[in-house]
């Protein structure tokens, strides 16, 4: 089953993304919302921190359609006659896959746009348990997205009320596992850091672990079930649930205290300057409610089906190779600015890339469409 509304919402979700990459890349300038430490401080700058704000449904959005499309594929694959153990294979190597490639493309592109930086700005936030060296083993993004894939594999045969509460607990787990800001600078187990709390022990500096965002890829496997069950019935229930996050990300956010792990500053700007490493109760409200309510009306409005939303579902379409490129095209342009630019130049060059990129991720979209099912350019 291909959706537009999903493919769409998935190409929304790169474009924000990509804005997060050219600000650290272009403009040397990227803040981070670590457990235990001050969350980033903007000084009342209000377009630093929506330019961050506005990237935050990203990561979530990425887990939850991740999970949706494993329960859409596993279904897929078993009406074509693959059994069970080859769609649990297909998605443990694809998984594996995911994590070698963050070694090999992702992590070297980040290097690649700082070696010769002169200033960057990270609003005074420091890694947990940075003890100053530099690590040489960097789990990011597609760390987590593999490891999810690996461990969500378990799964796809699940009824979405057991999927449902499977989430609930890993997410409970993850904030239970969280500690305290006193402990900060601890350096804890490896297993600890890969799984559960984010920060850096010796050589290894993780900032996805695995069961911290394995609910979203696990509430998405439910969400892709009731697609498979009632198309239309599953997307009244993304938009009423997106309310409902919505709700209770305000309700507890004002309390302050259970599911914020650091206490809200005044004013607005503190309000909605949540801990995302990892991801909070609160932030996950917020990014989630966020995602639901926007992949209900790509649906609800058919605005994955208008003319104006095409590259959206070209870059949708290709997102592992629109993830690559964009790294390396923003890491080269940010090597001729080693000071850093200011953000409204970055947003300049932001346009420019998806310019640049947009006619490579359609021809690589339509070469992917002609690839068999088992071929590994369709997982890139």
């Amino acid at each position: 089953m291909r959706l537009s509304s999903i493919d769409a919402t998935r190409g929304l979700i790169i474009v924000l993304m990509a804005i997060d990459h050219a600000r650290g890349f272009i403009a040397k300038n990227h803040p981070g919302e670590f457990w235990g430490r001050a969350l980033p401080d903007y000084g009342g700058d209000a377009l630093a921190f929506l330019t961050r704000l506005v990237t935050h449904p990203c990561a979530p959005g990425f887990f939850f359609l991740m999970g949706a499309g494993m329960t859409l594929l596993a279904a897929s694959r078993a009406g074509a006659g693959w059994p069970h153990g080859r769609i649990v294979r297909h998605f443990v190597w694809r998984g594996i896959v995911l994590i070698l490639l963050g070694q090999v493309l992702e992590i070297p592109a980040s290097s690649f746009a700082f070696a010769n930086a002169t200033r960057v700005e990270f609003y005074g936030v420091r890694v947990p348990g940075g003890d100053g060296s530099v690590p040489s083993l960097l789990l990011g993004v597609l760390y987590g997205l593999g490891a999810a894939l690996i461990l969500g594999s378990m799964l796809v045969r699940l009824r979405r009320g057991v999927l449902i509460g499977i989430a609930a607990a890993c997410g409970l787990a993850a904030q239970y596992m969280t500690p305290s800001a006193a402990q900060v600078d601890v350096p804890f187990h490896p297993l600890l850091r890969l799984l559960f709390i984010p920060g850096q022990t010796g050589p290894l500096l993780v900032v996805y672990p695995a069961v911290a965002w394995l609910p979203c890829t696990i509430f998405g496997m439910a969400f892709g079930r009731w697609l498979l069950d009632d198309r239309e019935a599953a997307f009244r229930r993304a938009c009423l649930t997106g309310v409902l996050f919505l709700g209770l990300f305000v309700s507890i956010r004002a309390l302050g205290e259970i599911g914020n792990l650091l206490p809200p500053r005044p004013g607005w700007i503190g309000f909605f300057n949540v801990v995302k490493y990892p991801p909070s109760l609160t932030f996950l409200l917020l990014t989630l409610g966020v995602d639901l309510l926007v992949v209900a009306a790509f649906e609800r409005w058919r605005l994955g089906e208008s003319a104006w939303s095409r590259p959206l579902l070209v870059f949708g379409g290709v997102p592992l190779f629109f993830f690559f490129a964009h790294l390396w095209l923003y890491a080269a342009i940010g090597r001729f600015f080693p000071a850093g630019t200011t953000l409204p130049r970055m947003y300049a060059f932001w346009l420019l890339g998806l310019v640049l990129l947009y006619w490579p991720c359609r021809w690589y979209g339509d070469f992917k469409r002609k690839r068999p099912a088992g071929s590994i350019f369709r997982m890139l």
